[in-house]
């Protein structure tokens, strides 16, 4: 699976919930159990074979992201992408459409803990029709999120964090993406994948769900990271 498949890691992000901190040091580098949160991601990718990994950093911080990567990756198959300008979860992409333009490829977010089994993601996705796949994890505070609703494993509606949640499972912020989703890539301007991007795929009938069992923390605010560092 690793020579084919590669990743992409979004850690260009501001951060905004976390100031004052993120103003000097970037949320996927702030560290849970002295480790930064990317090294989670990295070494969960490693661990099902994906090698070939990029990650898309804002002018802000590519000093410290170059730094992390001396230190902790050295011989690693990381590269970093600048963003000149903030692009969203999607808009960035654009940068990496030559070389990911010909396979399918992870996308997470890069302030999440995640364990999950990519090799049965990846079998779940290329035996569907679908272009993309989210992977899906059941969580006791769903109207905190954004709520998935499925039908025999496609996506028939996304619900953004309601008051009666009518489902537990919520987007995990992981995405398996087949090169055709660069057919609605735009160009490199500002675009969010969650809300311009996935609702228009549940509506052409073109977005999968994949559930998963492992643990999962969203680290993006102060309780939130507090709970990755004392659980994980």
């Amino acid at each position: 699976m690793g020579k084919e498949i590669k990743a992409v890691i979004l850690a260009g992000g501001k951060g905004t919930r976390l100031y004052p901190v993120t103003y000097e040091i970037p949320k996927p580098l702030l560290p849970v159990k002295r480790r930064p949160i990317i090294n989670y991601l990295v070494d969960l990718f490693r661990k099902n074979g994906v090698e070939d990994i990029s990650v898309l950093v804002s002018s802000d911080f590519k000093e410290e992201f170059v730094w992390w990567k001396k230190r902790y990756y050295p011989d690693g198959k990381i590269e970093l992408v600048e963003e000149p300008q903030p692009l969203g979860t999607f808009g960035g992409l654009i940068f990496l459409k030559e070389k990911l333009g010909g396979s399918d490829f992870f996308l997470t977010n890069g302030d999440e803990l995640k364990e999950i089994d990519l090799k049965e993601m990846v079998a779940f996705h290329q035996q569907r029709p679908e272009i993309a796949t989210i992977a899906l994890i059941e969580v006791p505070n769903p109207q905190d999120y954004g709520v998935v609703l499925c039908e025999s494993g496609r996506v028939a509606e996304f619900l953004e964090k309601p008051a009666n949640p009518p489902s537990n499972y919520i987007n995990s912020g992981l995405y398996l993406l087949s090169k055709e989703i660069f057919n609605y890539h735009s160009g490199p301007t500002f675009c969010m994948i969650e809300k311009d991007i996935f609702p228009r795929l549940a509506k052409e009938g073109k977005l999968a769900a994949f559930s998963f069992k492992g643990r999962w923390t969203d680290c993006g605010t102060w309780e939130r990271y507090e709970k990755a560092i004392k659980n994980w």
